[in-house]
């Protein structure tokens, strides 16, 4: 059985969906505040190696979880619109790059598996 990060076609589509779904965040105002002060190349770069682990892909990622990373954005206001609006924009970018529907779907699944813990619900 293939993983996720295989079927929505490995590193190229990662790298290609990370790029996008960026630009797209930086375009958003419901979220781009949260980026004013972030290196968005190191961001870049931390994004597609946790999408590539998170999809199943080899793992490379090595940055904090996503309760601690995301400590700071809750503090600055960081709530489920946001993260709602991150989904969207992820699912957005991989429609805009035909991956199937029911990809985008499991791919929703794990951000949705994780909303607790960005928002510092879950440990």
């Amino acid at each position: 059985m293939s993983s996720l990060f295989e079927n929505i076609g490995g590193e190229k589509a990662v790298d290609a969906a990370v790029d996008i779904f960026y630009r797209k965040v930086l375009a958003d105002d419901r979220i781009s505040h949260f980026f004013d002060d972030v290196d968005m190349e190191d961001q870049i770069a931390k994004q597609k190696s946790f999408l590539t682990m998170a999809f199943g892909g080899p793992v490379n990622y090595s940055g904090l979880n996503m309760k601690e990373g995301h400590k700071h954005l809750v503090a600055r206001g960081l709530n489920d619109s946001h993260v709602d609006a991150v989904i969207e924009l992820l699912g957005g970018t991989l429609k805009e790059l035909n991956v199937p529907a029911e990809l985008i779907s499991q791919v929703a699944g794990i951000a949705e598996s994780v909303r607790g813990q960005v928002l510092g619900r879950q440990g």
